[in-house]
């Protein structure tokens, strides 16, 4: 690309980025695009350096945005893309490297620039310059052709139909970013965005029947995990035979535009950190979460999120039924194995809580595999790092063990899997404990770190859920888990006691000055006592369902029964207390014949003899305890702006200003 520029602020002064923005038109033909697009540059990929390199180049954007509507300079730009990319597929099968560096080069500008355009302008005004018609120049006409539709089925052809090699990696990257790009409509509108481009060209049209083929590429790349070429794989060799004005501008790096300066060093810096070892893999779930959480379009449904909530099994011969448009098969072996590999990141752990809450496909095949522990533990380990995590990754991972915790026959297979030395849980040394005791350590440390922190109701009512839903099924519960259940009863009747005093000093204060304003005790009173219920509940449920299998938490709450002395007469509790007082008179009764000074193991021995002598008619049966996690009405209003905020912190090679972005609520953590 000439005009030998040294640094990045030079680029605004480029002979060529000055013509392709500038006030005279460039034909498709013109040689002059073979010049444009013969540089060779490592894609920006830290927000730092795209930031230097939008800021060099934002003149020439606009320079463009002022005179693209007479010199239609984008569309002939777009066009010879689009004509290279009818010969990419075979230009892969014949490595050649010139031809692909080049495609590549002409979507990264088109990339570059759709952004700006994007955040510059209207949609309307966005469509007026992707319609510019070559016959009338300064015109423009409905029978215009939509260089714009064009270019996004040329995009789903290139992602779903080149064959991923070392030399087509870094334009299958690209062509998923610039789709990425082209829907980043939403990040310039403070509200959920139910009518845009986005539907017109995505959800109707030539694009629709990519929909199915676009949705399984990208979920293979997540599961394929294909890191990048190392550095050099797909750099032109040096040829012997000239090769005429391509290879000369080819080879003459020292004249291209980019590869002169390497913003600041960081171009010979690997491009990925350890977390986005695979830079396809993470560009094609944010894609797949964007599409997936597109509003449905005012006349037709997210054909996305139907292709997602309906694919099956490769090993499932049985038909597709004719009203499920989309559908697909994958390997849900290989999807299931990626999917536990890869929660450390927020969306790999958001499309777990895709697939398992609305492809029932998936779901089913998940509670039925006997290795449940590589899915569960990373999950626990989420939330077992709670301070380290964005609220939204914690809830995430919370609704995920909800919805597990909704089949019976999880909830008595965690209790089978039997771990050893859980080395990240750092409280307590853990050499030998089921699953199930696990699941329920971290579920009660998560209510507790709520209870002291962030006091968030909605956590702690979807994490006394999960508990609520596996109570039943409580199996050989380890002794940790059984004193850490009662453990979180004691400091909730310390909470209650409290909170109770607290009410009681108020109602005194208010009777003695009618002019301060008081809390609402008697709401915190209200709220504190709907948790001591639900635990009262699941010991409840347990006692009365799986007292046989649970001689610890029998020791446990015998050896803290002073603490229920309160709720047995209190009028909330009364009822749900009676099998509660009724296991530890019982108990006690046992013991106290026994003789003092009983050891442990004793104790337990006594309990086991009890268990077996209790009459299980003397227990009140009372209704299963059972939670369903249902979305919330209007999901988009939360999923919407938590996707942008992983595109935003977590794109490869993609950045915005944050202060050009309106979409409410984005998260930056």
């Amino acid at each position: 690309m000439g005009a030998n520029s040294s640094r990045i602020s030079d680029l605004p002064q480029n002979e060529y980025l000055k013509k392709l923005s500038g006030t005279e038109s460039v034909s498709q033909n013109d040689p002059f695009w073979n010049q444009l697009l013969s540089f060779s540059f490592p894609t920006p990929t830290s927000s730092t350096e795209l930031k230097l390199l939008e800021e060099a180049t934002i003149s020439v954007c606009r320079s463009l945005v002022e005179n693209n509507p007479r010199t239609g300079n984008l569309g002939a730009l777009i066009k010879v893309f689009l004509s290279r990319t009818k010969e990419l597929k075979l230009s892969a099968e014949c490595q050649n490297h010139i031809f692909i560096w080049q495609t590549h080069n002409a979507l990264f500008i088109i990339c570059c620039l759709l952004k700006v355009f994007i955040c510059e302008m209207s949609e309307e005004e966005l469509q007026l310059h992707f319609t510019y018609e070559d016959k009338s120049p300064g015109s423009y006409s409905s029978d215009s052709e939509d260089l714009l539709e064009e270019l996004l089925c040329c995009l789903m052809q290139l992602i779903t139909d080149t064959p991923l090699l070392d030399i087509t990696y870094e334009i299958s990257v690209e062509a998923i970013s610039t789709m990425v790009v082209f829907l980043s409509c939403q990040l310039f509108h403070k509200e959920v965005l139910r009518h845009s481009i986005s539907h017109k060209y995505l959800m109707r049209g030539p694009c629709l029947p990519y929909t199915s083929k676009l949705v399984k590429t990208l979920l293979y790349n997540f599961i394929r995990q294909e890191k990048p070429p190392p550095p050099g794989a797909h750099v032109l060799s040096q040829q012997s035979d000239g090769g005429g004005l391509l290879y000369g501008l080819a080879s003459g790096v020292a004249t291209g535009l980019w590869t002169v300066f390497t913003l600041g060093g960081v171009g010979s810096k690997a491009a990925a950190s350890p977390e986005l070892s695979s830079p396809l893999a993470n560009q094609s779930l944010l894609l797949l979460l964007v599409l997936a959480n597109l509003t449905d379009a005012p006349d037709a449904p997210n054909p996305y999120r139907q292709a997602i909530l309906s694919f099956k099994n490769t090993q499932d011969n049985s038909p597709f039924p004719s009203s499920i448009p989309h559908a697909f098969q994958i390997n849900f072996n290989s999807l299931y194995t990626a999917l536990c590999e890869q929660q450390t990141s927020d969306q790999a752990t958001l499309l777990l809580y895709t697939l398992l809450h609305q492809n029932s496909n998936i779901r089913t095949y998940m509670l039925a595999r006997t290795d449940m522990e590589n899915l569960v533990l990373p999950i626990l380990e989420i939330l077992y790092h709670v301070e380290e995590r964005n609220s939204h990754h914690v809830y995430m991972a919370l609704i995920i063990l909800l919805i597990l915790t909704e089949d019976d026959g999880f909830n008595r297979s965690i209790h089978e899997v039997i771990l050893k030395n859980i080395t990240w849980y750092s409280e307590r040394a853990l050499t030998e404990i089921s699953l199930g005791s696990l699941l329920i350590l971290v579920v009660i440390r998560t209510i507790q770190y709520n209870m002291t922190r962030t006091r968030d109701k909605y956590l702690h009512t979807n994490c006394l859920a999960a508990l609520a839903n596996m109570s039943a099924q409580f199996r050989a519960l380890h002794q940790y888990a059984a004193q850490r259940i009662i453990s979180l009863f004691s400091l909730l009747s310390k909470k209650h006691n409290k909170v109770l005093e607290q009410a009681t000093q108020s109602l005194r204060g208010s009777l003695s000055s009618n002019d301060v304003p008081l809390p609402d005790y008697a709401q915190d009173l209200n709220v504190i006592e709907e948790v001591i219920r639900m635990m009262l509940e699941i010991i409840n449920s347990c006692l009365t369902n799986s007292l046989h299998h649970n001689p610890n938490l029998v020791y446990a709450l015998l050896y803290k029964r002073d603490l229920f002395e309160q709720f047995r007469t209190h009028p909330s509790f009364q009822d749900i207390m009676q099998n509660i007082d009724l296991v530890i008179t019982f108990f006690s009764s046992r013991l106290l014949q026994a003789g003092a000074e009983l050891s442990v193991e004793r104790v337990l021995e006594i309990i086991k003899q009890g268990i077996v002598a209790l009459p299980k008619d003397r227990l009140k049966k009372f209704p299963e305890l059972k939670f369903k996690y249902v979305e919330e009405e209007q999901p988009e209003e939360f999923f919407i702006p938590y996707v942008w905020s992983l595109v935003c912190n977590s794109a490869v090679g993609l950045y915005w200003n944050p202060q050009d972005i309106q979409l409410f609520a984005i998260d930056s953590d």
